[in-house]
């Protein structure tokens, strides 16, 4: 009985040894891979790039301006905001929509800045 409870106590050990280095390995491949870069044409002639480093975040470049957002509750598509502006978008590849709005304080959308297609 005794070497029973070892060999289970050992296994245990060992698999949790495997698991975590598994996954620390995996947040490192993660951190070090370069994040694909996204560009938009907007209707009013002026281009957004955005990136989405983690399925929570997106930095989005607006006239020269880097802004990184979080992900938050949206109906439809994704839908990331910082303090003042609000990411929208819907749909993957080229062709796909997305919405750049002021961010209101009450966790509103406010009024649409751009519209844009993925290019």
């Amino acid at each position: 009985m005794r070497i029973l409870t070892s060999l289970a106590i050992a296994s245990t050990i060992l698999i949790s040894a495997c698991t975590n280095s598994f996954n620390k390995k995996n947040k490192e491949t993660a951190l070090a891979t370069p994040h694909q870069l996204h560009h938009y044409l907007c209707e009013s002639g002026d281009t957004i790039t955005a990136s989405y480093p983690t399925t929570n975040k997106a930095i989005v470049t607006y006239k020269r301006n880097e802004i990184e957002m979080k992900i938050t509750v949206s109906a439809s598509g994704s839908r990331y905001v910082s303090d003042k502006l609000e990411w929208w978008t819907k749909g993957i590849g080229s062709g796909s929509s997305a919405t750049l709005l002021n961010h209101n304080a009450n966790g509103t959308s406010g009024d649409t800045i751009e519209f844009c297609t993925a290019i």
